[in-house]
């Protein structure tokens, strides 16, 4: 969950900018030709598909950012439910700034409500039972904070949001520090003993319950389970036997999703869930 907002503002500012930049670095030749800049009017965007509504505050500082004198007021917020056809936000002044914003726009609307949806439909895979959906740092490069916030509003959780976030001990680390003959509890011994920050969690991943034993005997805070199998998770939760907490990653869908999440695990964490949404259709309409 995004915490510093001074922060998500200066960031997402900084995107905006740069993408204004890619998009208008020449104008846009069509409006200028075509359309007075004292034309004024209104437009709306609305849905075009069932979803949930994620990337109203981007949106609004693409249009700002464009016009400041534009008006806008959006009717829905993020989290909500859309259907077909519901007004999401109406627009109001010149028709020349809301043509050169409305790609932008849309395109901001559309991928992190197809993320926050896609969320949503996992969340609600797993309804009643005590687990967490999270993401993952399979984001689009750039834009992670606002992925991230998109999944929030689909009901999942953030994982790390950078490398800085936690200790997460994954594959590649255990491989390399093997090779330098240290074994699966001397590694995380190394990674409780040696940070410089005693309220990080120390993570790491696993692929055989031999492994997840070491793991909780060590110390691990958490204890990701590896693309395992549903019976060997169950005997991976059982042996863990809430010592640590057990995270599920690793070939998970919306076929699979419920019989992890009745193993015991406690989050289930989906790369597919920022890396594979589909965007929500939405459109703009000057009336």
């Amino acid at each position: 969950m995004i915490k510093d907002m001074d922060t998500f503002e200066l960031l997402v500012n900084t995107l905006v900018n740069e993408s204004l930049k890619e998009d208008l670095s020449q104008g846009d030749i069509t409006t200028e030709i075509l359309i007075p800049p004292t034309d004024t009017g209104k437009a709306i965007i609305k849905a075009k598909a069932e979803g949930i509504l994620a990337g109203t505050r981007v949106a609004s500082i693409v249009l700002k950012k464009v016009d400041n004198a534009l008006k806008i007021e959006f009717s829905r917020n993020d989290g909500d439910i859309l259907s077909n056809g519901d007004v999401i936000a109406n627009i109001e002044g010149r028709l020349s700034s809301i043509l050169k914003a409305e790609r932008l726009t849309l395109n901001f609307l559309q991928h992190l409500s197809g993320i926050a949806t896609l969320t949503s439909t996992y969340v609600k895979a797993v309804e009643g039972l005590p687990v967490k959906i999270a993401d993952t740092r399979k984001t689009i490069p750039g834009i992670r904070i606002l992925e991230k916030q998109a999944v929030v509003s689909g009901g999942g959780i953030n994982h790390r949001m950078n490398l800085g976030d936690s200790i997460l001990i994954k594959n590649n680390h255990i491989t390399t520090c093997v090779k330098q003959g240290m074994s699966l509890t001397s590694i995380i011994q190394k990674a409780k003993q040696q940070t410089h920050f005693p309220t990080k969690t120390v993570e790491i991943e696993v692929t055989t319950i031999h492994q997840a034993a070491e793991a909780v005997k060590a110390g691990a805070d958490i204890i990701m389970l590896d693309n395992m199998s549903i019976d060997e998770m169950k005997k991976a939760v059982e042996l863990i036997n809430r010592r640590a907490i057990v995270e599920a990653s690793g070939g998970i869908n919306l076929e699979n999703v419920r019989p992890i999440a009745q193993t015991g695990v406690n989050i289930i964490s989906i790369g597919a869930l920022t890396h594979s949404a589909k965007a929500l259709d939405i459109s703009l309409n000057i009336l």
